[in-house]
């Protein structure tokens, strides 16, 4: 398939190192450059919430991308861009900004994962109509809209309907990556019908009078992805891992194509990595022990030289592993190993793990906020990562970790299999894996992993067979080019 030349408008609820929640931001870094480095022209759109620090990104104003109207049912609001350049690149971020929906530092919240917080469902709808009339007003008219999960939902809809006989949006296709099934933004039909008019309505996914974001994202957009295959048939046969999806997905004419995550090795790279203390490759692996020592400094912490460093970095919600770290850390602890996690979200179990902390202070320490500094540093750092995701659609940690020498421990989630080779016996491979989701199945793959790294030149060989490895954007770069020419048509 040729190069693709198509523009492609990029809409996200977040992106690193801007505002990062999930592994989506992670996406979002790198995803749009490695599409440019296909032949596409990208720009992305997301929210200016509260939390996002102006002078540090360099955001400004846009005199022409002031004062754009936004028109609901029964109201009209002021829509105010700043701008600036997606890091490592030269993408331009647009940054959608009302001061009554997104001063609050909260992003987007999910009523099913009962996280809602006060108009968050009119910050949604806000937000994907401001996303075509910043379009309109910016001139710039793309060939492909990509959107990353339910946050842009209505985009596809909208089009169809409110927006159908403008003459701008002609032959414009959409695109929609699923990165979690269980995160669907499920909100009161009542709320909608207040700020929406009923074409949109009549075309909603309405379940005992709720609206489900994420079901009617895939009734209406022209291609919907998730990032591995694995994750897709997950979605697609009715698992409870699909969390309902199958039902409309089994509607579609084109059904649900997976295509794998890749790394950014500019973004991604311990050798011209400057967030780190110690720069490393495989010729020079005894700085990361450099880097180790460094980091447990930070910590209050003793280098062991002969016990490994394990890091977790994640977040405090349901499916991503934080309870049953929670449940294994007195397992863990009574291993030969020390532990740095960096948690964030849900401040009650932060608050527990920071209590197991003070009970093993020279073992045990725990970082209550994300930072890309110590993301990059705990990478840089360790001899083993956990990552503890009961669901998972591919991830990027995996990738992180191989590149950073830091061989990942991981459950049989979905996608994140297809990233990895596992560690079993006598045979080497990249990760562990352990395949029940249970505290004893986590703690005996641990157990297996201090016996390998025990040798100490069959760990050598798996560290650097793994830093060697190609995880590049390049061929799910070039499988999502041949799809957007498809979306397209075959222009």
């Amino acid at each position: 398939m040729s190069r693709s030349t198509c523009k492609v408008l990029y809409v996200s609820g977040e992106i690193s190192p801007f505002i990062r929640v999930s592994a989506l931001a992670d996406f979002m870094a790198s995803f749009p450059h490695a599409m440019e480095e296909e032949g596409c022209e990208a720009r992305i759109m997301m929210p200016k919430y509260g939390v996002i620090n102006d002078r540090k990104f360099r955001l400004h104003d846009v005199l022409r991308l002031s004062d754009i109207e936004v028109r609901s049912k029964e109201k009209t609001d002021l829509l105010h861009v700043k701008v600036t350049a997606l890091p490592s690149s030269k993408i331009q971020t647009y940054f959608l900004y009302n001061e009554k929906y997104f001063k609050r530092n909260a992003l987007f919240a999910d009523m099913q994962q009962g996280s809602d917080v006060k108009n968050s469902l009119e910050r949604v709808v806000f937000f994907n109509l401001g996303v075509l009339e910043t379009l309109q007003r910016l001139g710039w008219k793309p060939d492909i809209i990509h959107c990353q999960d339910w946050y842009a939902g209505l985009v596809p809809l909208l089009l169809k309907t409110m927006y159908a006989d403008c003459e701008f949006f002609k032959d414009i296709r959409t695109v929609l990556t699923v990165h979690n099934a269980y995160r669907q933004g499920i909100y009161p039909l009542k709320g909608f019908k207040k700020m929406l008019p009923a074409e949109v309505i009549d075309k909603m996914h309405v379940e005992d009078d709720t609206v489900n974001m994420l079901f009617t994202a895939v009734e209406h957009f022209d291609a919907v992805t998730t990032t591995s295959d694995a994750y897709a048939g997950m979605l697609a046969d009715g698992r409870s891992e699909a969390f309902g999806l199958d039902r409309v997905i089994e509607k579609r004419a084109s059904g649900l194509v997976g295509i794998a995550n890749g790394l950014d090795a500019k973004q991604w790279n311990p050798a011209a990595d400057k967030m780190i203390k110690k720069k490393f490759d495989i010729e020079r692996l005894s700085e990361k022990t450099e880097n180790k020592k460094y980091l447990l400094e930070e910590f209050g912490m003793e280098l062991e030289e002969a016990t490994p460093l394990v890091g977790s970095v994640i977040n405090a919600e349901r499916f991503q592993g934080s309870e049953l770290l929670m449940e294994s850390i007195d397992g863990l602890m009574e291993l030969d190993i020390q532990l740095v996690v960096s948690v964030s979200g849900d401040k009650e179990l932060i608050r527990r793990l920071q209590e197991k902390a003070k009970a093993y202070p020279e073992k045990l320490a725990v970082y209550s906020e994300f930072s890309d500094a110590i993301f990059h540093q705990i990478m840089a750092s360790s001899d083993l990562l956990l990552i503890p995701a009961e669901v998972e659609s591919c991830g990027m940690m995996q990738l992180f970790a191989i590149a950073y020498g830091s061989v990942p421990v991981v459950y049989t989630a979905g996608g994140n299999i297809e990233t990895i080779e596992e560690i079993a016996g006598d045979k080497n491979g990249s990760a562990f894996v352990f395949h029940e989701y249970s505290v004893e199945s986590l703690l005996a793959t641990f157990e297996e992993a201090l016996h390998t790294y025990a040798d100490g030149e069959r760990w050598e060989r798996i560290v650097t067979g793994n830093m060697v490895r190609d995880l590049t954007w390049k061929n799910s770069a070039a499988k999502y080019n041949e799809l957007y020419q498809g979306v397209r048509g075959g222009e």
